[in-house]
């Protein structure tokens, strides 16, 4: 009855803008003081679900070309099976279980049942060295551990005698010679309900929930300890940020061990989302079409790599429908969100951009998505700009793994602003230190980091999370990221340099693939930089015809082609002050990447290990 009336007055008074933004926060809160109520454990979330709505398809897979759904009451006797098999096994609570695996519908089922006895999750990337296996196995002293491939099992397997802690290792899929998770399944049925419903029963709000040990740039991961409160309360605070509604679809491709993808997936069961595993990142592309979601997360490469496959879709093109592409893209580049900047004349050019050329990027995407969610790291602005031209809602957001993780985000609810990460989530929060640093404070907090009690006490202050990331506030009340703290420096003469600003400035060009910054005490900025091998080769066709049959080494080595980064990089220099303006370039010539070891998982640049790495292109820099 009181939802009914509720849902009557907000009609009656939808027509008074004031009153009704008033009155929609007012319910959401209803809303979330009614979940806060019924879901306090993370593993209570598909329980809730399968209450609110019983119809939906949980998950969803390709398998054998068609899109299987399963329901959330199929999803739960998976779970229960799994927790008995744990039980049966030995594991205890408290005792930290590993998962290493790709993002499946399996990895779901093994965090839910491992939470819900508990157990700690420690989810940890595939693609990481085995001095972090290593690390992290010992840190967490890992007894039980999930693989889900056989390349993955006999990795860990190889490596059992430098993983002292690790007595029983598990693949998902099944091979002749590993130790199948149906074994552990199997013992599990000796197992009743009512054990796992009596662990589950002991499992407290502020328990530790799982460690997610960050890559880093620098040194050995920190394992971040969040609790089933702070995981609960940032997906509370970003539904109300979420422009979806119950039965809506989202494709999901990034690892589940990010704490943004898995945050992210938990607030799609919260709020009744049937949840899309891509194929692969090759098949993106085809899995948009297909299922035509309503909402993706990426990172910013992952939409760089779009953009740039769009771009060369629109390269290859010719006389009169090149020239209307290339008026649109230059249409699209000039957008800017508020209405009352646009002139009359720019948006009848803007109308018929998106008729002839823009809205076709955004069908080609599914034709029905209301958000693209990207964090992690900064992305280019120019993209931001001319995907919102597209009307492809994209909305960038900032978190870290620390505040379990999303802290800020633009939002259709609350205002977007391009070039910054939008205001800070409802519950959350924020306040910049005397030197710019972002300070963050709610129940998203993380507990600390396992064994690391003189660290914990260095990041967290009276409450506050010390980020490490510098910001500005833009109007009050947008956040804009400057830079990571630890990676601004200092030149020679004195004068501060930031890099990332420089950075995505940079890789604005299309004829730059990646560029770093270097040069903290000398006299100037220089950088390492990787051509954009296939828009060069593409240049050089109608430019410098002696390059174009070089081997690719020689090709992006080549005077020409330094010569035509440093004229890029020489134009860009003009949005920066002189002292910050890069004097001198050394090539990469591949591309650095996390199997290389250049980068996190999350594509960060391992700055010190690549400034080790390439000893020699920094004395051509500096001498």
């Amino acid at each position: 009855m009181t939802n009914i009336i509720l849902f009557k007055l907000k009609i009656k008074f939808l027509k008074n803008s004031s009153f009704y933004a008033i009155f929609d926060e007012f319910f959401s809160k209803l809303q979330n003081y009614k979940y806060a109520m019924e879901a306090t454990r993370i593993f209570d979330l598909p329980k809730r679900q399968l209450e609110k709505f019983p119809d939906l398809s949980m998950f969803v897979s390709k398998q054998n070309g068609e899109w299987k759904p399963m329901k959330t009451t199929t999803f739960l006797e998976h779970v229960d099976a799994i927790s008995k098999g744990l039980i049966a096994c030995g594991v205890q609570p408290g005792e930290k279980v590993g998962l290493i695996s790709e993002n499946r519908v399996e990895w779901n089922m093994i965090d839910y049942a491992i939470q819900q006895i508990g157990a700690v999750v420690v989810a940890i990337y595939p693609n990481i060295s085995d001095s972090d296996y290593e690390y992290i196995f010992s840190d967490s002293a890992i007894k039980l551990c999930f693989t889900s491939n056989l390349d993955l099992y006999t990795r860990i397997n190889q490596l059992k005698t430098k993983l002292p802690s690790l007595e029983q290792l598990y693949s998902i899929d099944e091979f002749g010679n590993t130790e199948s998770w149906n074994v552990l399944i199997e013992k599990g049925k000796t197992i009743q309900q009512e054990e796992i419903d009596k662990r589950a029963a002991n499992v407290k709000h502020e328990d530790l929930a799982f460690l997610i040990y960050t890559s880093g740039t620098t040194g050995n991961p920190k394992g971040v300890m969040l609790s089933h409160k702070n995981i609960i309360a940032d997906v509370i605070a970003c539904e109300y940020s979420t422009p979806l509604d119950p039965y809506d679809r989202a494709l999901t491709f990034l690892p589940a061990c990010h704490a943004y993808e898995r945050t992210i997936q938990y607030l799609y069961v919260y709020m009744g989302i049937s949840i899309y595993f891509a194929q692969s990142m090759e098949k993106i592309g085809d899995n948009l079409k297909e299922i035509k979601p309503h909402m993706i997360t990426a990172v910013p490469r992952v939409i760089e790599k779009v953009y740039e496959k769009i771009m060369q879709t629109g390269a290859q093109l010719s006389g009169f429908k090149k020239s209307i592409f290339d008026w649109a893209v230059k249409v699209g580049d000039e957008f800017v969100l508020e209405d009352d900047q646009r002139s009359a004349s720019y948006n009848l050019k803007l109308t018929i951009a998106r008729k002839l050329v823009l809205h076709k990027w955004y069908e080609g995407l599914g034709g029905e998505l209301k958000a693209i969610v990207t964090g992690s790291a900064a992305i280019q602005q120019r993209i931001v700009r001319v995907f919102l031209a597209a009307e492809i809602p994209i909305y960038e957001g900032y978190g870290l793994t620390e505040a379990s993780p999303v802290i800020a985000v633009n939002c259709f609810r609350r205002g977007k602003k391009i070039g910054t990460v939008g205001p800070p989530l409802k519950g959350v929060e924020v306040k910049l230190a005397d030197d710019g640093e972002i300070l963050v404070k709610g129940d998203i907090v993380m507990m600390g980091y396992h064994n690391l009690p003189e660290k914990t006490a260095e990041e967290i202050r009276d409450g506050w999370l010390y980020t490490g990331d510098i910001g500005e506030w833009v109007d009050n009340k947008f956040l804009k990221i400057v830079d990571r703290k630890k990676e601004m420096y200092k030149t020679s003469g004195g004068k501060y340099i930031v890099p990332q600003q420089i950075e995505m400035k940079m890789v604005e060009s299309p004829f730059i693939e990646q560029l770093m910054v270097v040069g903290e005490g000398e006299k100037f900025p220089g950088a390492f930089v990787v051509p954009s091998y296939t828009n060069l080769k593409k240049w050089s066709q109608s430019n410098a015809l002696e390059i174009v049959n070089l081997p690719h080494d020689e090709f992006q080595k080549s005077d020409v082609v330094k010569k035509k980064l440093e004229e890029e990089i020489n134009q860009l220099n003009n949005h920066f002050g002189h002292w910050e303006q890069i004097k001198k370039i050394a090539i990469i010539p591949n591309e650095m990447t996390v199997e290389g070891g250049e980068l996190t998982p999350t594509l960060k640049f391992k700055r010190k290990i690549i400034l080790e790495k390439y000893k020699k292109q920094y004395q051509e820099i500096f001498g």
